[in-house]
């Protein structure tokens, strides 16, 4: 139950990695028959992405995984405007306070560099406001980077809506002679869920994963569209057209693309039954649990996502009784599992502290049963009560 953490490799993925691990193992970037065989199979892959993504194949860049690509989209597109040819006085970037830590530590780190950010709050369903975005907009404003659907509380943000509102303003500045503000998101959850054309999202850069969706760990893409600056974070051999280089993953990238290739195939009748479970699961805990809630939209949110507050408990101590029932969960993203700092995510949502601490995340995926969800139903109650029992604390729920 926490498939927004990782997610198995999928049989299919596998099979289709597997000759690239020691039998066309060539170096892409060699002209012998072995290392042709390896770039032909990259082309391939990337081929197969940009078709998911309505992009080209040239728009297409292999990284390690969903924070490399998330970190080359925001520090490579801000250093090569701030640095570049024509530099600006001033730079600026909009985000906002719900941002996976690989957007936020990079904005973080720009701002060391003196460029100034604007970091958006969201509201109570961890939804940002356009209005908000539009009114942060200066004329340095140089990026805007929103994700598409949040990893801890499932919220999916009006991307579509984001990029059509800066399509028009951009029309705007270009006749006043400003820059442009480009436009990334983070669609690393949203894959296999939801829309990845890029030219109905209207976005510039888009970062995705392997790891989300069946494919193999350490893989990733980021969309850049054409024309669009941007500089390399790693320098080398000039591999992916000079912003990433390094010999290639081909096995992985390979899987990767197979992975997109099946979730979007399969991402309609997948999400119709991933709801059902989870509306189920959502109100037989509210049902069965007092002082219990859900965090994010009760209606625009993933359909594999239920992220839960229950009131005078801790969330650590609940994962640990799951864990001895053979359920796997967590308390918010996975890349904070070892921080005992309250999750940003839910303190953007104006959750306070002593409440956060009591939230639980459950996220199914493509193993997930019926069964799984009437067993959760049946122990989660049991282990509230034992662990209420146990504790001295007592908040009231204000109506």
């Amino acid at each position: 139950m926490d498939h927004a953490a990782t997610t198995p490799l999928d049989p299919e993925v596998k099979a289709a990695m597997e000759p690239f691990w020691s039998k066309n193992f060539g170096n892409p970037s060699s002209i012998y028959q072995p290392g042709m065989a390896a770039k032909q199979a990259l082309g391939q892959a990337r081929e197969k992405i940009a078709k998911v993504l309505g992009a080209k194949s040239s728009e297409i860049i292999f990284t390690a995984g969903g924070t490399e690509s998330a970190n080359l989209a925001i520090l490579g597109l801000s250093r090569a405007i701030y640095y570049g040819d024509n530099h600006p006085k001033k730079c600026h970037i909009i985000t906002t306070k719900i941002e996976h830590p690989a957007v936020l530590n990079a904005v973080k780190a720009l701002e060391k560099e003196d460029l100034e950010t604007t970091i958006l709050p969201v509201n109570k369903y961890g939804m940002v406001i356009i209005e908000e975005i539009k009114e942060a907009i200066k004329p340095e404003t140089i990026l805007v980077s929103v994700m598409y659907a949040n990893n801890e509380i499932g919220t999916i943000e009006p991307i579509a809506e984001i990029g059509k509102l800066l399509k028009k303003i951009n029309l705007e500045r270009k006749t006043a002679n400003l820059p442009k503000i480009y436009f990334h998101t983070d669609a690393c959850q949203a894959a296999g869920y939801l829309d990845l054309n890029v030219e109905k999202l209207s976005v510039d850069l888009l970062t995705l994963n392997g790891s989300k969706i069946y494919g193999p760990k350490g893989s990733g893409i980021l969309y850049v569209r054409q024309g669009t600056p941007i500089k390399p974070l790693i320098f080398g051999g000039g591999q992916e057209k000079g912003l990433r280089s390094g010999t290639e993953n081909v096995p992985a990238f390979v899987g990767l693309a197979k992975a997109l290739e099946l979730a979007q195939k399969n991402k309609d009748k997948e999400s119709k039954r991933l709801a059902k479970l989870s509306n189920d699961l959502t109100g037989k805990i509210l049902t069965s649990i007092p002082k219990s809630f859900l965090n994010g939209h009760p209606e625009k949110r993933l359909p594999n996502n239920v992220n839960i507050t229950i009131l005078d408990i801790e969330g650590e101590a609940l994962l640990l009784y799951l864990d001895n029932y053979g359920i796997c969960a967590s308390t918010g993203s996975a890349c904070h599992s070892q921080n005992l700092e309250p999750s940003h995510v839910l303190q953007a949502i104006c959750l306070p502290r002593e409440i956060i601490h009591g939230s639980l995340r459950l996220t199914l995926g493509k193993s997930t049963t019926q069964k799984d969800i009437n067993y959760i139903a049946k122990i989660l109650p049991q282990i509230v009560q034992k662990l209420r029992d146990l504790s001295p604390i007592n908040i009231k729920l204000k109506k």
